[in-house]
């Protein structure tokens, strides 16, 4: 019998630290406002970049799959589940992303831990972003691999390390394999990797490179490709994951690369192996998704306009937004305390921006995390500017 004890006197110390977290309800679909408790809020704290989650035609593409080829897979993809709405979408990111092949898993999280759990192992090096999403984390300690993280963006402290294992092994024999792995947008701090700098240090010191391209498909590159795009990096990338949750509007995780590296991860990745397949309908919509992503570049100038403006309005008001770059816009508070009173005025107000605290971010990092969509109106953002005004000087915070 489970110790109840126990679980409650963990509870209770979680919340005793102000690290409580709850889930709040949220109904009808995502979109510029939403329902949180059945009342409606601007919403500024959704990873869906260019309001695609609720546009009509990934709605259509995914009722025609389910049409066609029903609503449930019936099985992993290597039994029976392997339906022609997965070849197509794989199909599709591969040319998108100017890739040979493309492997779809169910969400990103599987993705991640599925890749480098099985492509590295004990006698590998894995160098990691000292930001790096949970998912990396938990693959590299799953993998086995020798770890070493290197200070978030600070390439002297990697070339640093990858200087000294080079003077340690200088025949090379010490790893079988090296690896840098990276997120390219940072999804609690919205800055952006210089991933042609790890490329550059990749070669120089004969590793391979990873990148996460979660927050950065559809948002960053003249076509939406990602951070690989956007550096001009297409071909020198060995292993290109990311996500179709979020600019995307629908679901699901990939990884693109060489053909070999396909057929070796729909062997080994567990992740993969091991779990029944997405239905066709999240396939359809999210090939949808990309399709407009590549085909309406102006959604994406619309949400660099809105970001610009948004971020400026708020860098006026005092507020600190750290180094983002991106459609994540971290409004620093320090105190977990103060950044949970803040989220709760602003959903007090018609505001829904989630705090961020640990252990997500570091000590006395905790976080109002904004994020901005194309969707949004001027007018909607001037509301939250009034709102960020009105509660930052209650708070005493500018």
């Amino acid at each position: 019998m489970i110790n109840t004890n126990f679980l409650n006197e963990s509870i209770s110390d979680i919340e005793q630290k102000g690290l409580k977290r709850s889930l709040k309800n949220v109904s009808g679909p995502q979109g510029a406002r939403i329902l949180v408790d059945d009342r409606e809020v601007l919403n500024f704290c959704s990873n869906n970049y260019l309001g695609l989650a609720d546009d009509e035609r990934l709605k259509r593409a995914a009722v025609e799959a389910i049409e066609k080829e029903g609503v449930g897979s019936g099985a992993s993809r290597l039994v029976c589940g392997n339906m022609s709405s997965h070849r197509k979408l794989e199909e599709t990111l591969a040319e998108f992303k100017g890739a040979e092949a493309c492997l779809f898993f169910s969400t990103g999280y599987m993705a991640n831990v599925g890749i480098i759990s099985s492509l590295f192992g004990a006698g590998d090096l894995i160098l990691s972003d000292k930001f790096n999403h949970a998912s990396i984390i938990d693959g590299i300690l799953l993998s086995k691999a020798q770890y070493r993280r290197y200070s978030h963006l600070d390439m002297e402290a990697l070339e640093g390390q990858l200087e000294k294992i080079s003077r340690d092994d200088p025949s090379g024999c010490l790893y079988k394999k090296k690896v840098i792995v990276t997120d390219s947008v940072f999804s609690m701090d919205g800055d952006i990797a210089p991933l042609d700098k790890i490329v550059e240090l990749a070669q120089k010191y004969q590793a391979m490179v990873m990148v996460d391209e979660a927050h950065a498909l559809g948002v960053l590159g003249q076509g939406g490709k990602g951070a690989v795009e956007h550096f001009g990096l297409e071909g020198k990338i060995d292993i290109q994951m990311g996500t179709l949750s979020k600019a995307a509007g629908v679901f699901g995780a990939y990884v693109c690369g060489a053909k070999v590296l396909i057929e070796f991860l729909i062997n080994r990745a567990r992740s993969f192996i091991y779990t029944t397949s997405l239905p066709p309908m999240v396939c359809a919509a999210a090939m949808r998704g990309i399709e407009i992503i590549r085909d309406e570049p102006e959604r994406r100038e619309q949400l660099w306009e809105n970001v610009r403006y948004f971020k400026n309005g708020l860098n006026v008001l005092g507020f600190n937004t750290m180094n983002s770059q991106t459609p994540i816009i971290p409004v620093l508070i320090k105190d977990s305390s103060l950044a949970m009173e803040f989220s709760k005025r602003l959903l007090a107000s018609g505001v829904f921006v989630q705090a961020i605290r640990p252990p997500t971010v570091a000590q006395n990092t905790a976080r109002l995390r904004v994020t901005v969509m194309a969707t949004h109106q001027k007018t909607d953002m001037d509301f939250v500017l009034e709102k960020f005004e009105l509660i930052g000087k209650e708070l005493c915070l500018i």
